[in-house]
């Protein structure tokens, strides 16, 4: 099982930009289709981006499309996500999970909580904090 670690959250204010990363250890990330989730307090986690082994398929929900960007630096056993022109409803503690398909779902907007149509979770990070100030 891959072991995930989440770094790069921080506070920062609207229309600013952070990338997260998500590292791994045990496995070749590679492998997996990785997927971002977030939660806000009081609100299940919600999935956010995703990857799938091959680049060009990349998914974003709906209201981070356009401002948002996952990538992969597979020499590194990383994925990324760089994050454009925050805002406050972006705030929330990010993870991101290795999926048991090399594919990410096709309806991301659909993903919430451990439920994920067409695919499941193989392991997940313990997350990094965004906070974007107004």
């Amino acid at each position: 099982q891959v072991q995930l670690v989440e770094s790069g959250g921080g506070l920062v204010q609207s229309g600013g930009s952070l990338t997260l990363t998500c590292a791994a250890s045990g496995a070749d990330l590679a492998t997996y289709a990785v997927a971002w989730f977030r939660q806000a307090p009081g609100n299940e986690r919600k999935g956010v981006s995703c990857i799938g082994t091959t680049d060009i398929d990349n998914v974003h929900v709906d209201s981070v499309k356009g401002r948002f960007a996952i990538f992969r630096d597979n020499d590194k056993n990383l994925v990324l996500l760089h994050m454009n022109n925050l805002k406050s409803e972006d705030s929330g503690l990010y993870r991101c999970t290795a999926l048991v398909t090399r594919n990410c779902p096709r309806n991301l907007n659909s993903c919430v909580g451990y439920d994920c149509p067409g695919t499941d979770f193989d392991s997940w990070g313990q997350g990094t904090q965004v906070t974007v100030s107004s």
